[in-house]
């Protein structure tokens, strides 16, 4: 009997089918995000050696001296580049911190002068450049694969297949390697990640190094997601639901505390939260707006949301 929460899809029906694969693909897709807002996808295209080296370089890392991550600490930078210390980021409705530190990675722009001056750059870590170079490659894997799904997503949406491909480009895209330490005396909190949504268009994680994951479904029951082999779960995020005004879902998710007695295991996550430009509009597709769902949010651009998302979760003053 299987415990999957989540519907399972295989992205290589979609890159390599056949038309009635890539069809059957592309609702099963569609579905999932509408009812669901949660996926598991396999044959992903990301290779397990790229995931499994940059887990292990992030467990390298944060095992470091206190005094070295902060080094990497860029207040300036809102947490988008280099390391955010434990303690600092909560959830928007949350005055507690959650139980975690992490390090991101951005864009790496390669064929847009103007554009490589406006993201900052990612700090090298030169204690452990193999952190670095392969986050970088990881990156770039997990955008690919994104890009991928959205074509899928473009066409259930009825809009060309490349609609969100030169948004996505050189997109303000996260690339996030998060620690969870051992917990040492009895939180505020009994979450180590308050429950939440996430802010891009779409979130692609990698199986975490212990369980904690939940979705909170339609009947409001808490949900484990136990991602099985080599699969990755991808999640809708706030800016495609806004785009689509509320017709894919961008489904509350947290990660709980383990039982006391695993409270000394420590728990390390890598998603991928896939941006576009700062400039993309997000006004609702026409076609998402009816009499029986009318127009749900302002118009407003997926840069001007970030910044309102960042402040509400404390990364920005």
């Amino acid at each position: 009997m299987s415990n999957r929460t989540i519907p399972l899809v295989d992205l290589s029906k979609f890159v390599n089918g056949d038309e009635k694969e890539r069809e059957a693909f592309v609702e099963q897709l569609g579905e999932a995000f509408h009812n669901v807002g949660f996926v598991g996808v396999i044959n992903h295209g990301v290779p397990k050696e790229l995931i499994d080296g940059f887990f292990q370089s992030s467990k390298n890392f944060f095992s470091l001296p206190v005094s070295v991550k902060k080094h990497y600490e860029i207040p300036e930078m809102a947490g988008q580049r280099g390391y955010t210390s434990f303690g600092r980021e909560h959830a928007k409705q949350s005055k507690v911190a959650d139980l975690k530190e992490f390090y991101q990675f951005g864009q790496y722009v390669e064929d847009d002068e103007v554009l490589a001056q406006k993201y900052p750059p990612n700090p090298f870590v030169e204690e452990m450049p193999s952190f670095s170079e392969n986050a970088e490659k990881l990156y770039k894997a997990f955008e690919a694969a994104g890009g991928h799904l959205l074509r899928a997503i473009a066409i259930h949406l009825n809009l060309p297949e490349d609609y969100f491909k030169d948004k996505i480009h050189n997109g303000n895209s996260i690339l996030r390697s998060i620690h969870y330490p051992p917990i040492t005396e009895e939180p505020e909190t009994a979450i180590r990640a308050e429950q939440h949504e996430d802010i891009n268009l779409i979130t692609l994680l990698v199986g975490a190094s212990a369980g904690g994951l939940q979705l909170l479904n339609s009947e409001g029951e808490w949900l484990d997601i136990l991602p099985e082999n080599d699969e990755i779960v991808i999640n809708v995020g706030d800016m495609l639901q806004r785009l689509t005004n509320n017709y894919l879902k961008s489904t509350t998710h947290r990660v709980v505390n383990p039982p006391k007695e695993l409270w000394h295991v420590p728990r390390l996550s890598i998603p991928f939260f896939l941006h576009p430009k700062s400039d993309m509009d997000l006004t609702c597709l026409p076609q998402c707006v009816t009499d029986e769902t009318p127009l749900a949010y302002e118009d407003m651009t997926a840069g001007e949301y970030l910044d309102e998302r960042l402040r509400e979760i404390g990364l920005k003053a």
